[in-house]
């Protein structure tokens, strides 16, 4: 047998509109992705909402040896407003209803917990920065000041990899 089919795979999930996707096979990063978002009308303006279709396609390829998924379990924040609120939780739920379907089993994680097993500094320039220096191959993955959500779902996998080897 050889390593790719011995590797276990973790999925690390940045929820939200802004949020992504990173699939770790081992501590190897082998895919991330942006939240696949379609614009739809509500009313008269435009809402950029999570698309399931879309990400159940997107990960369909890489549920094979997925020993968990790690979804950030995100909160309202003070001074959100009650839209903003209601469109992060619809987000958040979705990934994980998508993950059920999937048959993967999923693990919610606070961002407290995750960054610090990972000994993570505050802000999320830190996050782009920890994932380029740990994937120096993907490292333009996480170029952008928007890529913080891909560096962030990569970081969750690894945490999750991390933990479930030390609890082992």
């Amino acid at each position: 047998m050889n390593n790719l089919q011995t590797a276990t795979r973790s999925i690390g999930v940045d929820p939200g509109v802004s949020g992504a996707i990173a699939i770790l096979e081992g501590d190897r990063l082998i895919h991330v992705f942006d939240m696949p978002v379609v614009e739809t009308m509500s009313g008269k303006k435009k809402k950029r909402r999570i698309s399931p279709e879309i990400l159940v396609a997107e990960l369909k390829q890489y549920v094979d040896g997925v020993k968990t998924v790690y979804i950030e379990d995100v909160h309202a924040m003070p001074g959100q407003g009650v839209t903003s609120m209601f469109s992060f939780g619809e987000a958040a739920g979705l990934a994980r209803g998508v993950m059920a379907g999937l048959g993967l089993p999923v693990q919610m994680v606070s961002p407290t917990h995750w960054k610090r097993g990972l000994r993570l500094p505050q802000g999320k320039d830190a996050s782009r920065a920890m994932a380029a220096r740990l994937w120096p191959l993907e490292a333009a993955h996480f170029c952008r000041v928007r890529d913080d959500g891909r560096a962030e779902a990569a970081l969750i996998a690894l945490w999750g990899m991390t933990s479930a080897r030390s609890a082992s």
